[in-house]
């Protein structure tokens, strides 16, 4: 049986190699390794042309939206953040698009990180801009914590109802969008993992769930994708 084709999101960003320093599409490779591992096969998505997204949705078996960096705050109404690294509209406006083509063609799909918000915002729901500044600590920006998940979820059936995660993270969810479920919180009640009610699979997590060696939620991804 051929492997299903999992799509997952890149970065469009100047390179070096060689001599050469240009354009280049890129992606951690802990995604692709996550992937593979658990039988699926890898293909990198550039933010390139909106045009595509519906040729991707109708030849990938599930898709992966990366981590990376923070979205615009307009994009969800929000007034600008000086402290929000430049915006990347390019890759903003394709995932945007492309999680609402996936939603809609009900397509498996795993949000990472920046993916997780890149969905809520998809679904109409809002983040928190700058997270140190609502919460007064920086412990997301860069500690391992411990964070709870609801049992009755996908997300806790698949890992349990507790996770030690590491999360560098400026942004949250902060209104969820709509048919979003939150279904993971960390100790000061920051969402840490969503679930989208009466898709086949679609589970946002604030971590990046193939590091640290624990591939559970890949695994799930491409079971559902294989089916």
């Amino acid at each position: 049986m051929p492997r299903p084709l999992i799509g997952i999101t890149a970065y469009l960003e100047a390179a070096r190699w060689g001599d050469w320093v240009r354009e280049a599409v890129l992606s951690p490779p802990s995604y692709a390794r996550a992937v593979e591992k658990a039988g699926g096969a890898p293909v990198l998505l550039p933010p390139l042309n909106l045009g595509g997204i519906d040729d991707y949705v109708g030849g990938l078996s599930g898709v992966i939206l990366a981590g990376g960096g923070e979205l615009d705050p307009s994009l969800y109404g929000a007034a600008p953040e000086e402290r929000v690294r430049d915006p990347q509209p390019h890759r903003d406006r394709f995932e945007l698009a492309l999680a609402r083509a996936a939603v809609k063609a009900g397509l498996p799909l795993l949000a990472s990180g920046r993916g997780m918000h890149v969905l809520n915002v998809a679904q109409g729901g809002t983040l928190i801009p700058w997270l140190p500044e609502v919460v007064d600590h920086d412990r997301h920006a860069a500690q391992a914590h411990r964070i709870q998940i609801s049992v009755s979820s996908r997300l806790g059936k698949t890992v349990g109802d507790t996770a030690e995660v590491t999360a560098p993270h400026h942004q949250a969810v902060k209104r969820l969008g709509t048919g979003l479920l939150a279904v993971a919180w960390a100790d000061d009640q920051i969402v840490e993992g969503v679930e989208l009610q009466g898709h086949r699979f679609c589970v946002g997590v604030q971590w990046n769930p193939g590091r640290a060696g624990d591939n559970r939620l890949i695994e799930a991804l491409v079971e559902e994708a294989r089916r």
